[in-house]
């Protein structure tokens, strides 16, 4: 008599989530935006120092969920940041194996740059936007020396200039809009910060190429500004805080939810929508 041979079921692959990370999962002091009276704040971790001083933070709740996160998924820091810049940060839980910085320039590998994505990259950019160089030089004509702070290349990708927000005048940022977009540039004003990134760099582009590495069949992402746009659209359901540029513009999507908290309380609860998400997934829910 034959013996049938037992059935196996074969667990569902780990989410992958993808997150921007300032203002969205970390806090400079600036954006903490702790509302509450002193003795009832929360208490803070801090994930980054720069210059000897401590720069970034995240509620201690925070961390212990994000340190579960990123043990049950394929957790992906996804920033607009430098490398150097991002690795000045110190996140809970296990180390990321794959990381997307300077808005999708470069997708780290155990912490270091793939270089045939970084060359698809670049090319990607030479065939469908104006050069860096002509948007640099505009914008140090069209700032004002009363209100820029920095200006600075990140990357060799694109260009961001820090200002005096109280100074900047009304209108400029959308003049410049305006003018980008005819070049193939997008410009994203973010706390201090107003970056001119090529269109054609995205964090969706780099997410969408890890999904592809680790069979991931779900994508969870969350972001608060205007270069998250493309990965929220990206994901199969995503969070936004209740501040930050897409807040201000009143952007949504159908699969795209927003937290009412703001500040570092929004990094938290965004982390729990996230933590639930993947446990459903796990499941196959």
């Amino acid at each position: 008599m034959n013996t049938p041979h037992p059935t196996t079921s074969q667990a569902p692959a780990p989410a992958l989530v993808a997150s921007d990370l300032d203002r969205t999962l970390i806090y400079s002091s600036a954006a903490l935006q702790l509302a509450m009276p002193d003795a009832a704040a929360p208490r803070l971790l801090c994930v980054e120092v720069y210059e000897s001083k401590p720069l970034s933070y995240l509620t201690e709740t925070a961390a212990g969920l994000l340190g579960d996160l990123a043990g049950a998924t394929v957790f992906v820091p996804t920033t607009t940041r430098t490398r150097e810049q991002y690795f000045r940060i110190h996140l809970p839980g296990p180390a990321p194996r794959f990381a997307i910085c300077a808005n999708g320039g470069h997708l780290l590998v155990d912490g270091k740059s793939d270089p045939a994505w970084h060359t698809g990259v670049r090319d990607r950019l030479a065939a469908s936007c104006a050069p860096l160089t002509e948007i640099r030089e505009h914008l140090l004509a069209a700032a004002d020396p009363a209100w820029l702070l920095k200006e600075r290349i990140a990357e060799d990708l694109f260009a961001y200039l820090v200002v005096d927000r109280a100074l900047l005048p009304e209108g400029w940022v959308k003049e410049l809009s305006e003018w980008a977009d005819g070049r193939g540039w997008t410009v994203s004003l973010q706390g201090r910060k107003i970056y001119a990134v090529p269109r054609p760099l995205t964090k969706s582009a780099a997410v969408r190429e890890v999904a592809r590495r680790t069979g991931a069949e779900q994508t969870l992402a969350a972001g608060d500004s205007l270069l998250d746009a493309d990965l929220l659209l990206a994901a199969d359901r995503g969070w936004r805080p209740g501040h930050g540029e897409l807040a201000d513009t009143g952007w949504s999507a159908p699969h795209v939810e927003t937290v009412t908290e703001t500040g570092v309380a929004a990094g938290e609860e965004i982390l729990r929508r996230l933590t639930r998400a993947a446990a459903a997934a796990r499941c196959g829910t």
